[in-house]
């Protein structure tokens, strides 16, 4: 017995480093962010995030034993980032590859890292193609929502409120193209409704009469543009008494950035008042914000390291889904390596720690993280509607959740506000120019006036028709008499000679 007890303890001593599971292991880790601060994900707003989950994961029991080697390189959303992998591969390819956002950089760098067994993850690649992981994406993880995501939210609606047709209206730049991208989810996730697309080139002049046209057969309208141009349109709208619950109208506001269309419809110009009363109309579907005790300390701790490096922000709020979306994926990358390494599988197994970061939740810095078996995250919505029209104020009336696909109203939300108004009833308010008859008597006036008028040609012709004949029958008759005439004359004479 005591033979036994002592060989227990002798295994249980050989086991306890395996079970404890601390891994030593050095990562080395390419980040692509572009310098230039005009995009939301530039190095200066995205770095200090990487480098806060750097040092979280460093004073992590579990993970700690991963030393992340982060190296940035630049990344202009066109060659800069493949021509970078290229590079540095020939002498040591990185084992995570994090970004780039741009669609069509992205599509480059991916394919490639594909290729070699590296995995990527990216707050960006957003577009419906990266979809397919099948084969040349197959090492793609999106850890921020992607346009499709995003159009789940909108075929919920038209179904919860039966809307059938809508336009898809955006303004095409023609080289990062990223409202076009934004739509094409929606596009495609449609296919049963009745879509339209209406797109005009980034600093063309605002066709709002062709606009408003196309607008005519529909139900509801969907923009992704500038916050003017928005304005602009909305402008129009009003104008011609379509903002009146006849049409719905959105924007999409992902970033939550003015350059994709804010809400805000003050100006401190003349028409400001009207654009009050037409963003009334306009809803806006923006990502749900859900803010935890520590998302509040790295908010500060992203603005103090942004000021350090000479950069003060102005605009939209510095902490924005890319800056979360890079934090939360290097956590992600750390359980996910640690669980392949407990399975026996090194670092250089791309496809292994692709296939752990798929299907699972993870606590992120702001919130739960769903990441679904296609290695897509799942999207949490918020809609916003203007519920205080006197001030102008938007407030969030509904949540669309994403893992489940389900709905939360708010008690802010309204039904009417949803309803579609009848179309005749604009046609019902136009002023009565009848000289006090009613629609009804005019228009049997009016029918009257047309079926007689119908008679009176159809005589005219019908008489016309009869005399002509009564004339050929007169003229034939004469003809036919003088020649039974002329042959009784005949006769007569043939008779007298015999």
């Amino acid at each position: 017995m005591l033979c036994f007890s002592t060989l227990c303890v002798y295994l249980l001593m050989l086991l306890k480093p395996v079970l404890t599971f601390n891994f030593t292991e050095n990562i080395e880790v390419l980040v692509f962010l572009p310098q230039n601060n005009s995009y939301l994900f530039s190095h200066t707003r995205v770095a200090p995030a990487i480098l806060y989950a750097q040092r979280r994961l460093q004073a992590d029991a579990q993970l700690s034993g991963f030393r992340f080697n982060i190296h940035f390189e630049k990344s202009d959303c066109v060659n800069d980032a493949l021509f970078a992998l290229v590079d540095r591969s020939c002498e040591q390819k990185p084992d995570l590859i994090l970004g780039p956002v741009c669609e069509y950089e992205a599509a480059a760098v991916v394919r490639l890292a594909s290729h070699w067994n590296i995995p990527v993850i990216s707050a960006g690649a957003l577009a419906a193609a990266f979809s397919n992981k099948n084969s040349e994406f197959s090492h793609l993880t999106r850890i921020a929502p992607s346009y499709v995501k995003m159009a789940e939210t909108f075929t919920a609606m038209f179904e919860h409120f039966s809307w059938k047709s809508a336009l898809l209206l955006y303004e095409d730049d023609k080289e990062e193209r990223n409202c076009f991208f934004t739509l094409e989810g929606i596009y495609h996730m449609m296919p049963d409704f009745n879509i339209k697309t209406y797109a005009f080139s980034q600093g063309e002049r605002l066709d709002t009469d062709d606009i408003l046209h196309n607008i005519h057969e529909t139900e509801v309208v969907i923009m992704c543009m500038g916050a003017d141009r928005i304005r602009e349109v909305m402008l129009a709208a009003h104008r011609r008494q379509m903002t009146n619950g006849s049409y719905m109208f959105f924007n999409v506001d992902l970033f939550n950035a003015s350059s994709y269309g804010d809400g805000s419809w003050k100006r401190g110009d003349k028409y400001d008042n009207d654009a009050k009363q037409a963003y009334a109309s306009l809803n806006t579907v923006t990502l749900l914000r859900t803010v935890k005790p520590e998302f509040e300390d790295f908010s500060m701790e992203m603005k103090t390291s942004t000021r350090k490096a000479g950069f003060h922000e102005f605009g939209p709020p510095l902490v924005n889904m890319f800056v979360e979306g890079f934090h939360d994926a290097m956590l992600l990358y750390a359980i996910a390596l640690h669980e392949a390494m407990k399975n026996g599988y090194s670092k250089k197994n791309g496809t292994e720690i692709t296939s752990h970061m798929w299907n699972r939740t993870f606590e992120g810095i702001a919130g739960q993280v769903s990441i679904d078996v296609n290695g897509d995250r799942n999207g949490d919505f918020s809609l916003m509607t203007m519920t205080n029209v006197k001030a102008g104020t938007y407030e969030v009336v509904a949540n669309y959740f994403g893992t489940n696909g389900t709905f939360q109203l708010l008690p802010a939300f309204s039904s009417d506000h949803f309803t579609l108004k009848e179309r005749f009833k604009q046609h019902a308010e136009i002023p009565d120019q009848s000289c006090g008859l009613g629609v009804s008597a005019l228009t049997g006036v009016i029918v009257g006036g047309v079926l007689g008028a119908a008679m009176l040609i159809t005589f005219y012709f019908f008489r016309k028709n009869y005399r002509i004949t009564i004339e050929r029958r007169t003229h034939s008759e004469e003809c036919d008499t003088g020649k039974h005439r002329q042959l009784r004359e005949d006769s007569i004479r043939s008779n007298l000679s015999a």
